[in-house]
């Protein structure tokens, strides 16, 4: 009898039918546009060359990245898992979970815990199963906490597993948004529930009484490595039913020292593969973020339906789920969804050889950070040089789990013992880590070029979008918290897109043209800051001083811009309404795409070429995570929250006042020379940017009347 599928995979149609048309046309009208500027830029004399020559550059940038984003559309798949389909009989490979922390100010205790809590509660085998937290910041309280974590799992998880619950973060139980998952229990199940809920507010009320102390809160930047196993899943479960069983948990605080580089999330990720690798050695990893809890116990029955597939295994690297936020909004003003992202894009990129690694929520072979597929042990020819000096971590990298288990008879002591030396700064002196393999160093987006590496050496990759969510985060609520974001971003894609390992030179020759193209819309989408600053200021200035750069009304060419505005336009809202977004979704997507743009996009553009050319050190600021009531109120009710990020509108605010200026100014002029034919698109234009412009001029207002 043929073995029943564990995953499907379908080409969503009639989406890449109508892309590829779309396409064409708009390509088409592209053409026409260069043409157009080009023969009046050097056979008409009368033409403003300074003004024509620079909205020409901008409509160029434009017209490369639209090329580029192009890929993404071309061939868009949508995946789906059948964990039911998992034969019963099958030993499933362990899973080790990292989850990573650094500050406990801007990342509060309590919601890493969470996520802790909900991956040791993941339905999957505890003896496969093994959690570490990173603690790059040393910080007492996070190690506190992890304990009495741990002395509630010992009531939690059992309780899940009793009763089946699927949201199995308590801090996200026992809130509104499980309300409907309590409804129809029995009243033994209710006074079990109490129970816990007695159980939870103690270990909240005792974490939060010691991290309210700043002593307890501080990090350590110089410090010793310290590996602690919480909870040993070896010991004295033999005889302990499955329902009371837990997995491994391991506490992890790599040495820091002030003088020494420790290479941000990528450096605490390679300690913990090493780490991980004398304890348990789990042949796949689940990486998270801090605050992305586990919302379905089944994500990684799921991601084995695709890693277990004897046609995909020996090739695929990483299953990748999307980022979903509980806190959004209805209106979701900043677009923290990121429906554009998780909705089109990575389904598109699926649809090539798979979508880019996203930092957390991904399920990923550990052998492809060390090889290529069918020659995942060449690395262990000069295994002393790539991976230092530790034979057991050498030995462990020869074999899977169980063969490694089998075989190592060392006691927990002298484990803990090679863990502190794999956790210690000088360890990776003179290897390989963070080059050609492992968390790469180059890139502080080290997920992104890891996983574009991934794709370089030949690996696949595949991206789940299920209807349940199965990571659930929090996103930022303000615009300072989202730039700060974004410029980081920004500015470390464009020197990936600048190094040698730009997607169009490096990883043009090593995967196909349109899966590099996806990357390079990536690593040049920045540059968009450039386009548009110009495109907001060049031909509003020559309207201010009666100078047109587009064609009359009247001009035939003139449909031409209208064809490339209004295709732009109608692609944008047909991707929002068949992704289930509405029209105020699409709306506020434009509106915060042109901020983002002129605001984060442009200083990460100008910090990266700082950075290229001066050799700054280089900084990382933490999303802050902690709960701001104020914020809260403001977001919900669809205000925008410029408080902190007045730095960063500085330009945005010069382009509104510009605007504003040549809008009122400029109208008067084509009221009385009684030119409105041939000023028609630059009017349209300045008033279009106002009216996108309507939150920071609402901004304005707000802060002159002290509100």
């Amino acid at each position: 009898m043929a073995a029943l599928s564990l995953h499907t995979c379908r080409v969503q149609q009639p989406d890449a039918t109508i892309n590829r048309i779309h396409i064409f046309l708009h390509f088409t009208a592209i053409l026409f546009l260069l043409y157009y500027r080009t023969t009046r830029l050097f056979l008409e004399k009368n033409v403003p060359t300074l003004a024509w020559s620079l909205i020409s550059t901008s409509e160029l940038i434009l017209t490369i990245i639209w090329i580029l984003i192009q890929a993404f559309r071309w061939h868009p798949v949508l995946r789906s898992a059948i964990p039911e389909n998992i034969p019963g009989g099958i030993e499933l490979p362990g899973l080790d979970v990292f989850v990573c922390t650094v500050d406990p100010k801007k990342e509060p205790t309590i919601e890493v815990m969470n996520t802790v809590l909900s991956a040791l509660a993941l339905d999957y085998p505890p003896e496969k199963l093994s959690v570490y937290l990173s603690d790059d910041g040393g910080s007492y309280i996070t190690l506190y906490a992890i304990k009495e974590a741990c002395s509630f799992a010992k009531s939690w998880l059992p309780f899940c597993k009793k009763y089946g619950i699927k949201s199995r973060c308590p801090g996200a139980y026992f809130s509104s948004y499980s309300d409907d998952e309590r409804l129809l229990w029995s009243d033994k199940f209710r006074i079990e529930e109490k129970k816990i809920k007695v159980k939870y507010d103690e270990f909240k009320g005792k974490v939060e009484k010691v991290g309210g102390e700043d002593e307890n809160n501080k990090v350590v930047p110089d410090r010793p490595p310290h590996v602690e196993i919480i909870h040993d899943n070896k010991n004295n479960e033999e005889n302990v039913e499955d329902q009371t069983r837990m997995p491994l948990l391991v506490y992890v605080s790599r040495e820091r020292r002030p003088s020494c580089p420790h290479h941000f999330k990528a450096g605490a990720l390679n300690t913990l593969l090493r780490v991980s690798g004398v304890i348990s050695n789990g042949p796949y990893l689940l990486v998270l973020d801090c605050d992305m809890y586990c919302n379905d116990p089944t994500s990684a029955r799921q991601a084995m339906c695709f890693h277990l597939d004897s046609e995909l295994s020996h090739s695929l690297a990483f299953v990748q789920y999307p980022q979903i936020f509980y806190n959004i909004s209805k209106n979701d003003i900043y677009d923290g969804q990121a429906r554009s992202a998780y909705k089109t894009k990575w389904q598109g990129m699926d649809g090539l050889r798979g979508p880019l690694l996203s930092g957390t929520g991904f399920y990923l072979k550990r052998k492809a950070l060390y090889g290529k597929p069918n020659q995942e042990d060449m690395f262990l020819y000069e295994p002393e040089k790539n991976f230092g000096t530790s034979s057991k971590f050498i030995y462990s990298l020869k074999g899977n789990n169980e063969q490694f288990v089998a075989k190592k008879d060392d006691s927990r002591d002298a484990i803990l013992e090679e863990s502190r030396l794999l956790a210690n700064y000088a360890f990776e002196a003179n290897t390989e880590w963070g080059k050609e393999a492992r968390f790469l160093y180059d890139c502080l987006l080290e997920s992104t070029f890891t996983g574009y590496l991934l794709h370089c050496k030949g690996w696949i990759s595949v991206y789940l979008y299920p209807k349940r969510p199965c990571f659930l985060g929090c996103t930022t609520i303000d615009m300072k918290d989202g730039l700060v974001q974004l410029i980081k971003w920004s500015s470390n894609l464009v020197q990936f897109g600048l190094s040698k390992f730009s997607p169009l030179t490096y990883g043009v020759s090593r995967m196909s043209i349109l899966q590099s193209m996806c990357y390079g819309y990536f690593t040049f989408s920045p540059l968009l800051s450039v386009a548009l600053l110009l495109y907001g200021t060049v031909p509003q200035v020559c309207l201010l001083n009666g100078i047109p750069l587009y064609p009359k009304v009247s001009d035939p060419w003139f449909a031409v811009f209208v064809t490339l505005y209004t295709s732009c336009l109608f692609q944008h809202l047909y991707e929002v309404l068949s992704s289930d977004g509405s029209i105020m979704t699409w709306w506020n997507e434009q509106r915060i795409w042109m901020i983002r743009i002129i605001s984060g996009s442009l200083f990460g553009v100008l910090d990266a070429i700082m950075k290229c050319l001066c050799k700054n050190k280089v900084n990382l600021s933490l999303t802050n995570k902690a709960v701001d009531k104020e914020k809260i109120e403001k977001y919900e009710k669809g205000k925008f929250n410029f408080e902190g990020a007045a730095m960063f509108m500085v330009p945005l605010l010069i382009l509104v006042i510009l605007n504003i200026v040549c809008f009122f100014c400029g109208l008067r002029r084509v009221v009385i020379e009684k030119s409105l034919e041939e000023m028609f698109g630059q009017v349209f234009l300045s008033f279009f940017i106002l009216i996108l412009s309507y939150p920071i001029l609402e901004g304005m207002v707000t802060k002159g009347k002290g509100k």
